[in-house]
């Protein structure tokens, strides 16, 4: 009885398997579709970039990057980002730790808000500080009076960056900080550690992968934001000009070499960006199949330590 009722279990179990599986042709076909989708829409543009930037050689590459409004382009964005990205950052933890720690009314409200530039055009992001601070606008005759600008110059561009980047920090810490809980916490605070000590010493290391991911993701939109700084920026060559909207411009006065150069620039950067990802998530997936080979291995010596107590 117990042999066929086997036999039954490992029938059902290998025609399970044979309904789950494909062909191999099918796996193969759909591995290729795949690459192609890959090599047409993603690696050949990207070479092309590279291929168009020079073209015209090196000392054209070097004058295009290094031309005053190139130049002038790229410190800006820089800037932006620089100020962007730690703003977000303190926005990301106090958000995440309110949301993962702390249960209150409105708490999905404050999430549906920090989603909120995920659903909304940047360039209708770009719009609505227009309305506000522009000089037709809401706070525009206030800020004029104290020779406040805002649209057309460096500040509105920040503000426009932190609206459409503010999530990604949040977003990437909310999941991990509800995943480890309020037990560690709670131990160090009875142990005697105050609060700002907690956070520092046992928060912060329990979510240090979730936090430099958000920070590369949230870096790398920050630089290479277009729609929302289009609005606001008013295209002030030299001034007012982000690196995407450079090679708007280098590209619609024809000038095509240092388009793409500026262009490989932003490209250069995404790649620095997407391999330092790989690694990080490398390196924490390291971490935790080393973690679990530990937590194994007390397991498998817990059956060794119980009998030596009993002899």
């Amino acid at each position: 009885m117990a042999g066929t009722v086997k036999r039954r279990l490992g029938a059902g179990h290998a025609k399970s398997q044979r309904g789950t599986e494909e062909s191999l042709l099918v796996k193969w076909l759909l591995i290729g579709v795949a690459l192609l989708f890959c090599l047409v829409f993603l690696l050949l543009p990207l070479l092309n970039v590279f291929a168009q930037a020079f073209s015209k050689g090196w000392s054209t590459y070097v004058g295009a990057l290094t031309h005053p409004d190139s130049w002038a382009a790229i410190k800006l964005t820089l800037l932006v980002a620089a100020i962007t990205v730690p703003l977000n950052v303190l926005f990301g933890l106090a958000a995440a730790w309110c949301i993962a720690k702390f249960e209150f009314r409105g708490k999905a409200l404050l999430i549906t808000l920090i989603d909120l530039p995920f659903s909304v055009s940047p360039v209708v992001a770009g719009l609505m500080f227009v309305v506000l601070f522009g000089a037709q606008g809401f706070f525009g005759p206030w800020l004029d009076e104290h020779g406040i600008k805002i649209i057309f110059a460096v500040p509105g561009i920040v503000l426009a960056t932190i609206f459409v980047t503010f999530p990604f920090v949040a977003r990437e810490l909310i999941p991990v900080m509800q995943a480890a809980g309020n037990d560690q916490e709670q131990a160090a605070l009875t142990l005697g550690a105050n609060g700002w000590q907690t956070f520092c010493h046992v928060t912060l290391p329990s979510v240090k992968w979730g936090l430099i991911y958000g920070v590369i993701l949230c870096n790398a939109r920050a630089m290479g934001e277009y729609g929302a700084v289009s609005v606001v920026s008013g295209h002030i060559i030299g001034r007012t000009s982000t690196m995407p909207l450079q090679v708007e411009q280098l590209y619609q006065n024809a000038n095509t070499a240092g388009a793409f150069a500026v262009a490989s620039l932003l490209a250069m950067l995404a790649l620095v960006t997407l391999a330092v990802k790989t690694i990080l998530e490398w390196k924490q997936n390291r971490e935790f199949a080393l973690a679990q080979q530990a937590t194994l291995a007390e397991g498998g010596d817990a059956p060794f330590l119980a009998r030596q107590e009993s002899k």
